[in-house]
């Protein structure tokens, strides 16, 4: 902010004896207007309704701009803690005043809210239980100023001054650049949807988040397509490579994504336990991987650090089996596997586990460890698809002229039909098939009826998804 600006608000506020509404109102918003103009958006649904509840209020206190009553939040990760370990949670959550205007606000942005509580101009009306001892005048108009770190209790009431809906200028809404078909598509990934979470099929080749080189991202994607009538977008929980397809989980709001990301993270924590493979896994995740050669033994489980290395003069890095994980910084990995085919061309279908959550963790682990590659991982199993023989396609050969139904491409180019083993260059054969993860939804609403919620009956969710076609066409090519 401009040092005159301040100076002159300063100025405003040393004239005002006291600054309780109403009598310092008038100057509170005097200052306001001296701050500078910015393009703050301020036309979310959520925050046109906070405005017209708030016209009928505004000659009552002064002209303040009145958020809802605090309420009792649940702790997210303690939640997703707690249905990993049929632990209990506490249902409260402690939330400050910055946080809850935040909350209330998530147009307004988080700078301008910083300078509202740092230039005094946010009030609080304390619940009712604590104002009980208050005289009748007190209680007429019992606002106080509260600072951005100060503890919110249940009931009360954030008070912001009006000309924050008055002076700040509106930008263009969040627009949906995305055309009906390309609408339609994404919305027919989709395995799974309650209040709580999203699920979807990834397909091949779409990247989950943005980046260099990226130019649509299901994280952004899902944010035009999938939000309905949420206000917030659906936000990732956990990663599945470019490459990658299969069941991808998203959380719909703040509390179920943070119980998402705790139950992710408390399965890879847990994993590091010796007794490991005797306890009953809250959350489960199968892949189906077709790889070249086969294992040593059908089943087992590879525990094997991973780490990072810098390759190509710092250009870019991959992940590698660390043999002396003590000296060298490492995250620990483990994988069950498990052959569920073979073929007398030298390929094996794999059903994996993963038991940690690691960057690139199937796919070094099998060509590592296991020294079966991943069919179409040219980045950690080159030396084995550098003599690649593509299989003919069953019932066509070779030196037929007979033409092969012409390729349909979907929105976004992405293409679900080539890249089989009867194609010179495979694509990456990875797929995650199945999840088993806690049902969010029934947790969350069990802890609003109470906080003596039983985690024990909570019930699972098992989320199934189909191969892409590419994969599907390999797997008839392999049983024919």
């Amino acid at each position: 902010m401009d040092p005159t600006h301040l100076r002159r608000i300063l100025i405003l506020l040393r004239r005002s004896p006291s600054l309780s509404p109403p009598g310092g109102c008038g100057l509170l918003a005097q200052a306001f207007h001296l701050l500078p103009r910015s393009n703050y958006s301020t036309n979310t649904d959520s925050f046109t309704q906070l405005q017209d509840n708030n016209k009928s209020n505004a000659n009552d206190r002064g002209k303040w701009f009145t958020l809802p009553p605090y309420t009792s939040t649940v702790n997210g990760a303690a939640l997703g803690k707690a249905m990993s370990t049929n632990g209990s949670v506490k249902s409260v959550n402690e939330t400050t005043a910055l946080k809850w205007v935040l909350q209330c606000c998530p147009q307004l942005p988080r700078n301008l809210v910083q300078k509202l509580f740092r230039l005094r101009q946010v009030r609080r009306e304390s619940s009712s239980k604590e104002c009980s001892s208050l005289s009748d005048q007190e209680k007429e108009h019992p606002l106080k100023r509260v600072a951005a770190k100060d503890s919110m209790n249940v009931g009360d009431k954030i008070f912001l001054p009006s000309s924050v809906t008055v002076n700040v200028s509106p930008v263009e809404e969040l627009e949906c650049h995305c055309s009906e078909e390309e609408v339609t598509f994404i919305r027919s990934l989709e395995l799974y949807k309650d209040d709580a979470i999203i699920v979807i099929n990834k397909p091949p080749g779409m990247a989950v988040q943005g980046g260099i080189g990226v130019k649509r991202s299901l994280d952004e994607l899902s944010a035009s397509c999938l939000s309905y009538d949420y206000s917030d977008p659906p936000r990732l929980v956990h990663r599945l490579d470019r490459d990658c397809s299969g069941i991808l989980v998203m959380g719909r709001t703040q509390s179920s994504t943070t119980a998402l990301h705790s139950i992710f993270r408390e399965k890879t924590f847990a994993a590091s336990n010796d007794d490991v493979l005797g306890k009953k896994r809250i959350l489960q995740r199968k892949y189906l991987a077709l790889v070249l050669g086969r294992p040593r033994h059908p089943k087992g489980l590879v525990s094997a650090p991973l780490g990072k290395m810098v390759v190509d003069n710092g250009k870019s890095d991959r992940i590698t089996v660390v043999e002396n994980a003590h000296n060298t910084s490492s995250q620990h990995a483990m994988t069950e596997y498990r052959v569920i085919a073979s073929s007398p061309h030298g390929y094996s279908w794999l059903e994996l586990t993963p038991l940690t959550g690691r960057k690139h963790q199937i796919r070094v682990h099998c060509a590592e460890v296991l020294g079966t590659p991943i069919v179409g991982d040219y980045k950690y199993g080159w030396q084995a698809h550098r003599n690649w023989k593509c299989m003919p396609l069953p019932g066509v050969r070779n030196d037929s002229d007979e033409k092969l139904p012409v390729k349909q491409f979907l929105p976004f180019g992405i293409d679900l039909e080539s890249g089989s083993i009867s194609d010179k260059l495979p694509r990456l054969h990875l797929h995650c098939k199945q999840m088993v993860l806690p049902n969010v939804s029934q947790a969350l609403c069990g802890l609003r009826i109470s906080s003596d919620y039983d985690f024990s009956e909570l019930k699972s969710l098992q989320l199934n998804a189909p191969l892409p076609s590419f994969m599907k066409k390999s797997w008839d090519i392999l049983g024919s």
